[in-house]
């Protein structure tokens, strides 16, 4: 665990350490206040590197931090905070982002499930909406970015109802030609994260794992339970429940799209997230535009085609005739 920076100390002539918001084993993130705009608060990502690592390993590390900075100061989309500046002081890295203010989804489960009451399906299917633009932002980039770390503690809701995407301590630029270190990237979250991405090797990660994710932080916020880890359902495969057997009220649509993101296997995850986002709200946005139950079918759809429907016709007079010719006689 690194040490803390202590609040009041000003970082790069600029930035004024208020207190930790969050810590890891890599660093912490502050909320600063940006003395040369009276009144600005934003995020500081802190990362340190290990001392005792090889000069040139040190170097690859901070190459590769000064590259995905670079990247993700580019980014602009409401659901993202916005990257406004990077630097290095005293062997550690930061970026500086937008402090998001409100509560994280984690936060507003928790007091759900203490109220013995689960989130509204409808109102988280809202903030998929928003999260999947997102992530189809971040995905069709050149090269696509990975988040790796989607969970409900890294979803915030602000005041106004927008969810922002927070925490890039994980993310990953997928270049085909570009081995990429993993000393920056980390694991991900065990509850959150697909077979792909253990162990660290980002080698084999792509689209579909952050879909895995995105699936298992639905799970959780829909039923208050956390998703079964990847590595005991590969060893156990039952061990997942379905989660209209924890929260009955789910749609069946829901259920299915999120069960269909929590494959193990990627090949058989949606392949986008618009794909993803289709399983499960269609072209509609839950918000404004509630998803209606499937009416039900009459016989016409049940028979299909024109032709169908004369042989069914027939059937029917044969039986009436039938009848009739029994009544006679």
């Amino acid at each position: 665990m690194t040490t803390p920076i202590e609040p009041g100390v000003i970082l790069r002539d600029r930035y004024k350490i208020r207190r930790i918001i969050g810590q890891g084993g890599m660093g912490s993130i502050y909320l600063a206040e940006d003395i040369r705009l009276e009144g600005r608060q934003c995020a500081l990502k802190e990362v340190q590197h290990e001392s005792s690592l090889p000069e040139d390993t040190l170097q690859q590390a901070r190459e590769q931090f000064l590259r995905e900075a670079q990247i993700l100061a580019r980014l602009d989309h409401p659901n993202l905070p916005k990257v406004s500046d990077f630097f290095s002081e005293e062997n550690r890295e930061y970026l500086v982002m937008d402090f998001v203010p409100g509560e994280d989804l984690r936060t507003l489960m928790v007091e759900a499930r203490r109220k013995k009451t689960f989130l509204g399906e409808r109102e988280v299917l809202g903030w998929s909406v928003q999260l999947t633009d997102a992530l189809d932002y971040m995905h069709r980039q050149d090269p696509p970015i990975l988040h790796r770390d989607i969970k409900p503690s890294n979803l915030k809701l602000t005041p106004s109802g927008l969810i922002k995407l927070v925490d890039f301590g994980l993310v990953k630029l997928l270049a085909s030609e570009e081995m990429t270190i993993t000393i920056l990237q980390g694991r991900g979250t065990a509850l959150y994260t697909p077979l792909e991405q253990y162990g660290g090797d980002t080698g084999h990660t792509d689209v579909r794992s952050d879909i895995y994710a995105f699936g298992a932080t639905l799970y959780h916020l829909l039923t208050n339970t956390a998703p079964v880890e990847a590595r005991e359902r590969f060893l156990r495969p039952e061990s997942l429940v379905p989660p209209r057997q924890i929260n009955p009220d789910l749609s069946v649509r829901t259920e299915r799209a999120i069960l269909w993101a929590l494959n193990l296997h990627p090949d058989e995850r949606p392949q986008n997230i618009e794909e993803f986002r289709q399983g499960l709200v269609g072209r509609v946005n839950p918000v404004t535009q509630p998803r209606q139950p499937l009416p039900k079918p009459s016989l016409a759809d049940l028979v299909g085609t024109p032709v169908d429907r004369l042989l069914v016709a027939f059937a029917i007079l044969m039986l009436i005739v039938s009848f009739l010719v029994t009544m006679l006689y």
